[in-house]
């Protein structure tokens, strides 16, 4: 029997490693009925790739949306929702992300709060708003248990935001306010799964590896399609048993 098309809506999709998803997204096995490309300026120069990427597939939509606002998520959250009815939304993957490098010393409150706002608050608030369609979709859905097929939020994380591995890497890479922001996203995803795991929505992270992007920089492990790939290959393979698993772009499990 064929796949059934699925939703999907992704964060900070105009470039690295949220553009790379949308491109194999449309490449891949499982059919994508609409997939809603969202980023802070859809008709700014940083976005030119993802809209030709729209010129040439229908089912791509792209949309406003500042993922550390709460009024440009709930706006984002209405237009989705005409969109897609009763059928849901079968995928949130919450990827916009901001990176600070700064040390203890010399983090500064707004340094904190922007990446906090973008990092933990964007993905609280994306849930929050977008809850009612991924009920919808569990409802719309013949799938038994938790899949990202059926209603999941994808949460891109980082292994900084392990307590146990900082370590092993804090010296020639602190970003504390990062590393925080990522523990705190960590702790939101384990009690979202805790807390919505009647409703038969999954909630999964995943680290994407050290990547050479804008963000990661040029001395990443690996490339941006080589870690999509891979996270895309672990998010079909989730179910019921990686509620709130913490895992890598191999499907390795990470430490809290």
């Amino acid at each position: 029997m064929a796949a059934q098309p699925v939703t999907v809506l992704i964060t900070g999709a105009n470039r690295g490693l949220g553009l790379e998803m949308v491109k194999q997204m449309l490449e891949g096995k499982c059919p994508v009925k609409k997939l809603f490309a969202c980023c802070r300026d859809p008709n700014g120069p940083k976005a030119e790739a993802l809209q030709a990427l729209a010129k040439k597939h229908p089912n791509v939509h792209i949309i406003r949306l500042d993922a550390a606002d709460l009024g440009s998520i709930k706006q984002c959250s209405q237009q989705v929702g005409a969109q897609v009815g009763t059928g849901g939304l079968n995928l949130l993957i919450n990827n916009a992300g901001y990176l600070d490098k700064s040390t203890l010393q010399n983090t500064t409150t707004e340094g904190m709060q922007t990446t906090l706002n973008t990092n933990l608050m964007g993905p609280m608030y994306m849930t929050q708003e977008f809850l009612p369609h991924l009920r919808a979709a569990v409802k719309a859905s013949k799938i038994p248990g938790m899949s990202t097929r059926k209603a999941a939020v994808v949460s891109i994380t980082s292994f900084l935001g392990s307590m146990q591995l900082v370590k092993d890497s804090y010296s020639f890479f602190p970003a504390i306010s990062y590393r925080i922001s990522k523990a705190g996203l960590n702790m939101l995803t384990v009690c979202a799964a805790e807390e919505l795991k009647k409703d038969e929505i999954l909630f999964s992270l995943l680290h994407p590896g050290w990547v050479r992007t804008d963000m990661g920089g040029e001395e990443g492990e690996i490339d941006a399609p080589e870690s999509v790939t891979g996270m895309l290959s672990v998010m079909e393979s989730l179910t019921e048993k990686q509620n709130a698993a913490f895992l890598d772009y191999k499907g390795k499990t990470l430490p809290w």
